[in-house]
């Protein structure tokens, strides 16, 4: 059975985690079977030995990764140090934390937030894209964004509004700013809610937007063909 940690860095909204669960929760929905699971909360100060996993999922958190919070810290020094040792899949602050661990820069982005249902280039097909697309749709909910990729990562995704929405690292370390594992009713409740924090113009087009077709299984497909991509055939390999 593949071994996947996932490691978690924040919470929906209480009402929203009672309804849809939480977000280890929507991982293990998004990949389904085929995988043993175990959840370590960062924020607590649980984090995994990385050589223990085939892979580890960051997820998102409404933290910002250049905020002084010890766990912060912590999270960025064990994906440096895991690095190489396990697969690594960032999702939103998880894309965000591995960008700025590696060496890349995250800032609050002056275009304000990006939320609803957002389309985004394939700049990079990778092996484990299959099957190939030239543009995903997939649910945003971000303020921060990634400014400045590390040297070595290269652009796997990118749209006008987040350039830099996808990053890879070699063959076994990749990150995206959208969220795959958000279903279409979680991400409409989760941004009618920020009624207060965001432009009530900006939550009706985006509520608006997610009525349509998405791409989360193709992605969500990507993801569990990256967690068992063999780097040395060439092939996926078959979760046992």
């Amino acid at each position: 059975m593949t071994r996947i940690a996932i490691l978690e860095t924040g919470a929906p909204p209480p009402a929203l985690k009672a309804a849809h669960g939480d977000y280890p929760a929507m991982f293990r929905d998004l990949l389904g079977e085929g995988f043993d699971f175990e959840t370590f909360n960062v924020q607590a100060g649980d984090l995994p030995d990385p050589a223990a996993f085939d892979a580890a999922i960051i997820t998102g958190s409404s933290a910002g990764v250049y905020e002084t919070d010890r766990w912060i810290a912590d999270l960025l020094d064990w994906i440096r140090a895991a690095k190489g040792r396990t697969r690594l899949v960032g999702v939103c602050f998880g894309h965000q934390a591995m960008a700025q661990a590696l060496g890349g820069r995250v800032e609050k982005s002056d275009k304000g937030w990006g939320v609803g249902l957002h389309r985004y280039q394939v700049a990079s097909p990778e092996p484990w894209m299959t099957p190939a697309a030239a543009t995903v749709a997939i649910p945003a909910s971000h303020q921060d964004q990634v400014v400045e990729p590390p040297a070595d990562a290269r652009v796997i995704l990118r749209s006008d509004f987040t350039p830099f929405a996808g990053l890879a690292w070699g063959e076994d370390a990749v990150s995206m700013q959208p969220h795959p594992e958000f279903t279409p009713t979680f991400a409409t409740e989760l941004t009618a809610g920020r009624h207060d924090r965001i432009d009530p113009a900006l939550v009706a087009r985006a509520v608006d937007s997610l009525k349509a077709a998405d791409d989360r299984g193709v992605v969500g497909g990507w993801i569990k063909a990256f967690i068992g991509h063999d780097a040395t055939t060439g092939a996926p390999a078959v979760a046992s």
